[in-house]
C-alpha cells in the first residue's frame, strides 16, 4: 500500500523526470547541430544560458519529449489493459509509438479514434521536430520489432535512450523486469545491442533513482545488469567513462566532449549521466549537458530526466518550467502516470472501472 507521503514523493519525482527531460530537450533544441565554437560565438563564452528560439518559439521541445510522452502513455495503457487478461506491455508501448508516428505524418488529430486515447488528440504534438530516421523507419509499418527480429538491426542511435525514462518509473517492478521491458521496446526501432542495452541501462538507473538510491549507486547497479548481456561492452564502457570523467577535475564543455557527441545511444547516456553526476544543481547540470558540439537536445533530455527524478519538480528552475512548450500536457500525463502506478486498482478493475479513466486510456 502507498501512504500519502509516499504518493506525493513519487508524483514529484515523476513530474520532475518528465518536466526535467523536456526542459533539457528545449534548452538544447536551438543548438542541436552547432559546434561548441559556434555556440560560444553566437551566445557568448558561457554558451547557452537560457532557452533560445527553436521551431519558431522559445522553450520548444523535440521528438525526444514527444516519444517520452508516448512511452508513458503506452505504459499506462498496458496496466489498464491488464484487466482484460491481455498482458504484453511491449505490444501496448508499440501501439503508443505508432500513435506518435501518426503525429509525424498527419496534419492533426482529426483522424484519431476514441480508442487512441487523449494524448494522441493533443494538437500541439502534431509537429515534426527532427525525428530520427530509425524511429520513423522502425514505425513505418505495423510489424513490431523484437529482440529476435529487431527493426534496423545495425542502428544504435540515441533515439532509444532519449525516450526510455518512463520505464524506470515503474517502481513497483523488479529492476530486471524494467531493464528487460525497456530493451524489448527499444528493439522496436533500433536493433544494435548498444542501441537497446543503453536504453535498458538508462531505465534501470531511473528506476533506482525513483526508489531514492544515489546516482553513483544506480550506475553501478546498471553495470551489474549490463554485464550479463551479450554485446554490452560499448554501453558498459560508456558508463565507466562517465564515472571516470567525474573524478578528473572541474566539469567543462571540453570534458563533456571527451565522452562523445551524443548521436549514438551509449554516448548520449554517458554525457547525460556525467552531467547529472557533477551537477551543482539542476540548472548547472542542464546547461553543461547542452553546451557541446553534438546532440544537445538528447543529452539535455537524458540529464534532465535524471536530475528531475533525483530532486523532484520543485528543484526545476521555475522560469524554464513556465516557458516550456506543452507544460500542461506533460503535467497532466505525469499525474495520470502517478495515479495509475499508485492507485490503479481504485481506477479500474475487471469488474468495475472509472468511465473517465477508460475514456483517457481505453482498453481497446
Amino acid at each position: 500500500m502507498w501512504g500519502r507521503t509516499e504518493q506525493q514523493d513519487f508524483r514529484s519525482r515523476v513530474r520532475g523526470c518528465l518536466l526535467g527531460g523536456a526542459i533539457g530537450d528545449a534548452l538544447g533544441a536551438g543548438v542541436e547541430f552547432d559546434s561548441l565554437s559556434a555556440i560560444r560565438q553566437t551566445h557568448g563564452a558561457a554558451g547557452v544560458t537560457d532557452y533560445v528560439p527553436a521551431y519558431g518559439r522559445r522553450g520548444a521541445i523535440t521528438d525526444d519529449t514527444q516519444m517520452t510522452l508516448f512511452s508513458a502513455d503506452g505504459l499506462i495503457r498496458a496496466h489498464v489493459r491488464r484487466d482484460t487478461g491481455a498482458w504484453h506491455p511491449p505490444t501496448d508501448v508499440h501501439a503508443a509509438y505508432l500513435r506518435w508516428a501518426a503525429t509525424q505524418r498527419d496534419w492533426g488529430p482529426d483522424e484519431r479514434k476514441e480508442e487512441d486515447g487523449w494524448l494522441a488528440r493533443e494538437e500541439w504534438l502534431y509537429a515534426r521536430r527532427a525525428p530520427g530516421n530509425a524511429c520513423l523507419g522502425g514505425l513505418a509499418d505495423e510489424r513490431m520489432g523484437t529482440l529476435e527480429n529487431p527493426k534496423n538491426p545495425d542502428s544504435k542511435g540515441c533515439g532509444t535512450v532519449m525516450r526510455s525514462a518512463p520505464f524506470g518509473l515503474l517502481v513497483g517492478w523488479e529492476p530486471q523486469l524494467v531493464f528487460q521491458l525497456s530493451v524489448e521496446c527499444a528493439a522496436q526501432t533500433h536493433g544494435h545491442p548498444t542501441g537497446y542495452l543503453a536504453a535498458g541501462a538508462f531505465s534501470a538507473i531511473i528506476h533506482s533513482l525513483a526508489r531514492k538510491d544515489s546516482l553513483d549507486n544506480a550506475v553501478q547497479k546498471a553495470l551489474v545488469q549490463l554485464s550479463t548481456r551479450p554485446g554490452h561492452e560499448e554501453t558498459s564502457d560508456a558508463l565507466k567513462r562517465a564515472l571516470g570523467a567525474m573524478r578528473q577535475g572541474m566539469p567543462s564543455a571540453e570534458r563533456v566532449e571527451s565522452l562523445g557527441e551524443g548521436w549514438t545511444a551509449e554516448e548520449a547516456l554517458s554525457i547525460g549521466v556525467y552531467c547529472a553526476l557533477v551537477a551543482e544543481d539542476v540548472r548547472h547540470g542542464l546547461l553543461l549537458a547542452v553546451n557541446h558540439g553534438g546532440d544537445s537536445d538528447s543529452t539535455g533530455s537524458v540529464c534532465g530526466n535524471l536530475l528531475g527524478t533525483i530532486h523532484g519538480e520543485t528543484a526545476l528552475p521555475p522560469a524554464w518550467v513556465a516557458e516550456l512548450e506543452g507544460r500542461a500536457t506533460i503535467l497532466e500525463l505525469a499525474d495520470d502516470f502517478s495515479m495509475e502506478m499508485t492507485q490503479g486498482p481504485a481506477l479500474h478493475a475487471p469488474g468495475a472501472a472509472s468511465p473517465a479513466w477508460l475514456a483517457r486510456y481505453p482498453r481497446a
